[in-house]
């Protein structure tokens, strides 16, 4: 097989000293050469990571040590603290990785982020994310969080029932969603615990609750059942969701 080496490696190829018949493969050359990063920018800090949360009055926030595990094979990612965040709205707990240090400034009401070594691409990644949950988490507690479904689709419909005949009940009092959605029998699904469903018109359903993974989540299991078709627009749509209408095939 023959390869071709580009014009600069093939200058610098041609300044390395060789006797005569040596060969030198590909991997040794490439071996040889030092790495070269194209980009000429210093790593920065996280926009999301670095931006302080600004924490309402009446949302607490308390740090508790974790137990630690000395198992074998346990993780480095083990988490060592967790934060409780307490509001009107509930209760939420959400664990910290050990690499990230969380600033409380009570006065200010703010908390900021840091992780102790910006060069490792794992912890920049997780600077953001964990600054995002913790984000949702005092959201979710002092305002909630909320999705609105659509249905759409002749004789679309949305109810929701104290009882169900296809699924049992996993707590006490819990409710169901029943949705009409073109199939010959009815669809029920159980509400998950901490979440609020109403129908404030028949096609739609508005989820409410202080935990943005749920509430997101069970409105995915609902959209699952009819997702938006691209032909005539119809379907199960969720937070003003919108699709591009594609042509009529026709033959």
């Amino acid at each position: 097989m023959t390869t071709f080496l580009p014009q600069s490696c093939l200058k610098q190829l041609a300044r390395v000293p060789l006797s005569k018949g040596t060969r030198v493969s590909l991997a040794q050359f490439s071996r040889a050469q030092p790495t070269q990063c194209f980009s000429t920018t210093p790593r920065a800090q996280s926009r999301v990571g670095a931006a302080p949360i600004s924490i309402p009055p009446e949302v607490s926030l308390k740090f508790i040590d974790l137990p630690q595990t000395t198992a074998r094979g346990a993780s480095q990612n083990q988490p060592k603290t967790a934060i409780e965040v307490n509001g009107p709205l509930g209760q939420q707990t959400l664990n910290i990785p050990p690499f990230l240090n969380v600033a409380h400034d009570e006065n200010l009401r703010k908390a900021s982020l840091s992780i102790e070594d910006s060069t490792v691409a794992h912890q920049r990644a997780m600077w953001g994310t964990t600054r995002a949950l913790l984000q949702n988490t005092i959201l979710g507690v002092s305002e909630g969080h909320i999705c609105i479904l659509s249905l759409v689709g002749v004789g679309y419909r949305a109810t929701i029932e104290s009882t169900a005949s296809t699924v049992e009940a996993e707590y006490p009092g819990q409710q169901f969603v029943s949705l009409k959605a073109g199939y010959s029998h009815p669809i029920e699904l159980g509400i998950p615990k901490g979440v609020k469903a109403s129908t404030p018109q028949p096609t739609r359903i508005l989820l409410e609750g202080n935990d943005k993974q749920v509430v997101t989540q069970f409105a995915a299991e609902i959209r699952e059942w009819r997702r938006p078709e691209p032909y005539k627009g119809k379907g199960i749509f969720v937070n003003g969701e919108t699709i591009k209408l594609k042509a009529k095939k026709i033959r």
